[in-house]
């Protein structure tokens, strides 16, 4: 059953925000109360919230901090364990977003192109057709298949020499964290050239005693098969999956586990290569001949052709915020940054983070996906409130995530909105952000973070998409974040 229902029915749309761990700030000013209130500026703060009895509640187990603090002042208004260190899951997109906004700005674009190193001629390109990615995250099957028409209709025909493929703008790399199982679609490979946030789509029929399999890069308007990556069914219960890099990316699947359909998202492991065999089908489709890519180590020059562009950043970001996008958040990092490495790109934010707000983080990459990152509650509330002051633009593009009842439903219509970011991973969870109550109302900024790190680590790396008692135990730590912001917007706002 367990097998099944992580097969069954997970054709889910590629922006999910899934489970992992890890980041870290360092608090400053005020010293804890025994009660969990805050002595700020050296005035006693209200009667605090009574959030032992809460926590004592939930059963989480692990540890949890939290801080909540005037959004205007920054004074904190109660604590419990600000300064240590836990992991933000996803809650370190938020940074992410602030540090790509600083370093690229809010009008950037992420552009994918088609260049010809020849003039064209009776609509053949005299030399090569190059397909020159930007690192643009977000692009689909259908924007692809759009710029092939466009191309089609402007007279294009094919090349007399190559089909190249430029995966350059970023660093290539196989996936973000090495503690993830490698068939989930979270974990993405990491390129210039990216579509369908990496992964395939792969369906599945039972027919008499054997299985119709399909693998394409499907959008709304696009079904371009897919050939570089294989996917067999293998009679037997376990493991789930097994995966064999290569020219051609070749899966098993448990027979098991597939009961009469379904279908799922799959990871790709060479994203440049993938676009280009799913540009090159697109291209066939619309009379254009290509011959199949090569890739290319540096930039050929050439005269543009045809191009997309991403949304401006600002968009790009608030959908990565809302659906919690692996990819985009290491894409937009990595491209602020101009490093070639996660670690070396995330140590330049955590740098940036300290200059810019003066809190020290652990970073180890730009989603929270990994284990080592590190970040306080202090530390987080800080950040969003400094940012908050500066106008960074971060604010209008977090999700408003509603006011929550005690039983964790989101009471619709209340006047407090709650804009944050939430981070989930195994027995990991985190919630950062605002709460902002109507005009006249005092505005806060709060972090929680749960975390039972070492029951995370404990689980085995192949059974970490959804280890037994996770979902429970996030369950409980949601429904605890809901409540303890109810009662501080009850408090103070």
């Amino acid at each position: 059953m367990m097998l099944a229902g992580l097969l069954a029915g997970v054709a889910l749309p590629a922006v999910a925000e899934v489970m992992d761990t890890s980041p870290r700030p360092k608090a400053r000013g005020g010293k804890a109360s025994a009660t969990g209130g805050e002595v700020a500026g050296g005035q006693a703060a209200r009667k605090p919230v009574d959030a032992e009895a809460l926590i004592a509640e939930a059963k989480l187990g692990g540890s949890v901090a939290f801080v909540v603090m005037d959004a205007a002042t920054g004074e904190v208004l109660q604590a419990r364990e600000p300064d240590l260190p836990l992991p933000p899951a996803s809650v370190a997109k938020a940074v992410t977003a602030l540090y790509a906004l600083d370093r690229l700005g809010p009008g950037h674009r992420f552009v994918t192109r088609v260049l010809a190193t020849g003039p064209v001629q009776g609509g053949m390109v005299q030399g090569d057709i190059v397909l020159a990615g930007g690192g643009d995250p977000t692009l689909q099957t259908d924007q692809l298949g759009d710029l092939v028409a466009r191309l089609a209709k402007g007279g294009l025909k094919g090349a007399t020499g190559r089909f190249l493929y430029w995966d350059g703008a970023l660093p290539v790399l196989r996936g973000i964290a090495e503690d993830q199982p490698d068939h989930v679609g979270y974990n993405a490979a990491i390129s210039g050239l990216c579509l369908n946030f990496n992964r395939v789509h792969f369906e599945w029929k039972r027919e008499g005693a054997d299985w119709r399999v399909a693998v394409d890069a499907r959008g709304e308007r696009f079904l371009p098969p897919v050939g570089r990556v294989r996917v067999a069914i293998a009679q037997r219960e376990a493991p789930l999956f097994t995966y064999a890099p290569g020219q051609v990316e070749e899966w098993t699947v448990a027979s098991g586990a597939l009961g009469k359909g379904g279908s799922r998202w799959l990871p790709v492991r060479d994203p440049g290569a993938y676009v280009a065999e799913v540009f090159r089908t697109l291209a066939r489709a619309h009379g254009i001949r290509l011959e199949a890519g090569e890739r290319s180590e540096a930039l050929p020059a050439g005269r543009e052709l045809g191009r997309v562009e991403s949304e401006p950043l600002p968009v790009v970001l608030r959908d990565m915020l809302k659906f919690s996008t692996n990819l985009t958040a290491e894409c937009v990092g990595l491209a602020a940054s101009g490093l070639s490495t996660l670690d070396a790109s995330a140590r330049a934010m955590s740098d940036w983070v300290a200059a810019a707000f003066g809190v020290e983080v652990d970073l180890h990459d730009h989603s929270g996906l990994g284990g080592r990152s590190r970040v306080t509650a202090r530390g987080m509330a800080t950040i969003l409130q400094r940012a908050e002051a500066g106008r960074r633009g971060l604010k209008p593009i977090l999700r408003d995530m509603g006011m929550k009842d005690d039983a964790g439903k989101e009471i619709k219509g209340h006047k407090v909105k709650v804009l944050a970011k939430s981070g989930t991973l195994n027995f990991v969870s985190g919630l950062a952000g605002h709460v902002v109550p109507p005009a006249g109302g005092r505005e806060l900024v709060f972090a929680i973070f749960s975390g039972d790190p070492a029951r995370r680590d404990a689980v085995p790396v192949a059974l970490r998409e959804g280890p037994d008692g996770s979902a429970a135990w996030t369950k409980r730590a949601r429904r605890l974040q809901g409540r303890l912001i109810s009662r501080w917007a009850a408090t103070w706002s």
